[in-house]
């Protein structure tokens, strides 16, 4: 999720549920070494509890990043071996380090002496013409031979040659069956699943075979469905969060933020698909995209995106 789930997207996701584990866009270890520290790590307060997640192959650097991280006070540091985006492989870092175990578990360990909070690793099933079965195995054990408190396993393949990574999300076909073979394996390492669940209900499924779900894209271009994740998955008895509570919220958020330096647009981006299905979704979308990015533009914009559904509203009821 580089450039998709940034501290904004985060502060609305947190709007939507209390509960739910979020997790940062991944950030290098380089990025965090040799750039502006604050700004890679920074976060609200209010979004917690929340993972960072790293990428990097220099088990040296990503230590440093890690006791650098720590001071921030995030829930987990997740290590990233499962993108596999050409920017990410020309760092040697993302899911071309799945056939170098040995070097992953290094990096695991460096990164669990820099830290007292959980070092977790995010996986696919495999790489290229690896073999599922004996390739996951051989990393995952080596995971847990490291000490790493959990695993995140995206059920398809990486193909680092031959697919984008846009192809790479959707071609290479779920095999959600060897991520439950993994779980009965490893347990009680908990082992948690990700890939294609664009659904609550298909996510609650996975939950007889896992230890847990997690949603990307879903989650990202339609977050309203995070509104009822609290009382499905862990008990809460309140109502769900409006759009309208949200979005009132994302304007005292979006002033605040406007008055420290940020672009509206910045805020607006993540919030596209807050009115999914609902009548005027679209002139919403073209408020919050196109009219976001005028100069002058300010909150404002929330609401009247947010006045463009409530009309709909109003006019199909009378």
């Amino acid at each position: 999720m580089m450039d998709w789930t940034d501290r904004h997207c985060r502060f609305l996701h947190r709007l939507l549920t209390r509960e739910s584990l979020l997790f940062t866009e991944m950030v290098t270890s380089a990025a965090i070494m040799h750039g502006d520290v604050d700004r890679h790590l920074r976060f609200d307060p209010a979004e917690q509890p929340v993972a960072l997640q790293l990428g990097g192959s220099d088990p040296a650097e990503l230590a440093a990043a890690t006791r650098l991280a720590d001071a921030y006070g995030y829930a987990e540091i997740n290590l990233n071996v499962g993108c596999p985006s050409d920017r990410v492989q020309s760092g040697r870092f993302g899911a071309c380090l799945m056939a170098e175990p040995a070097l992953v578990a290094d990096c695991v360990r460096a990164m669990r002496d820099a830290t007292d909070r959980p070092v977790t690793v995010k996986c696919r099933i495999g790489i290229d013409d690896s073999d599922v079965e004996t390739g996951l195995d051989r990393f995952a054990d080596a995971m847990v031979e490291a000490g790493v408190a959990a695993l995140y396993v995206h059920a398809r393949k990486a193909w680092l040659q031959g697919l984008s990574p846009k192809e790479n999300r959707t071609i290479p076909p779920l095999d959600y069956d060897r991520v439950y073979r993994l779980r009965a394996r490893l347990a009680p390492l908990p082992v948690l699943i990700n890939g294609g669940l664009d659904t609550l209900e298909l996510a609650q499924a996975q939950l007889a075979h896992t230890d847990g779900v997690m949603l990307g894209r879903a989650a990202y271009h339609n977050p309203m469905l995070l509104a009822e994740v609290d009382r499905r998955f862990f008990g809460a008895t309140s109502a769900p969060v409006t759009l309208e509570a949200v979005m009132q919220a994302m304007v005292v958020y979006a002033d605040r933020e406007c008055a420290a330096g940020t672009r509206i647009n910045n805020i607006t981006r993540h919030m596209l698909g807050l009115a999914a299905g609902l009548p005027g979704a679209r002139q919403f979308r073209q408020i919050m995209s196109v009219d976001a990015c005028k100069p002058g533009a300010d909150s404002s914009v929330l609401l009247r995106a947010l006045e463009a559904v409530t009309r709909q509203r109003f006019d199909q009821a009378s």
